[in-house]
Formats: structure tokens, C-alpha cells, sequence
């Protein structure tokens, strides 16, 4: 599971080539695997990550 810092610094670059409207936010696969906490713990960050960048995004 990529922290919180990896995955915005992949969001931002994604950002470089992909307009913004067209980036959709998704887990990567293997959560199946998992258990319940590491699941929440990861979609958690995902969502809070994703939360962050798109607010860079708006204007000042």
C-alpha cells in the first residue's frame, strides 16, 4: 500500500498528462486479498489523498 506522500506524488504526475476531469481515482487490485482493516486503512488514505490533490487543484 503506497503512502499517503506516493500516491499524490502519482496524481500529480498523472495530472501532467490526463486532464483532471478525466482522472478517475481507483484502489489497484489485491484488496480482495486482504482483511478488513488493511482494506479501510487503504481506501482511507486513497480517499484522503484524493481529497488533497483535487483541492490544489481549485483556485485560490
Amino acid at each position: 500500500m503506497p503512502s499517503a506522500q506516493e500516491a499524490a506524488a502519482l496524481l500529480r504526475t498523472a495530472l501532467k498528462a490526463i486532464p483532471a476531469e478525466r482522472l478517475w481515482v481507483n484502489p489497484d487490485c489485491g484488496l480482495k486479498s486482504r482483511g478488513w482493516p488493511e482494506t479501510c486503512d487503504s481506501l482511507e488514505s486513497l480517499v484522503t489523498t484524493a481529497r488533497t490533490v483535487r483541492a490544489e487543484l481549485l483556485p485560490s
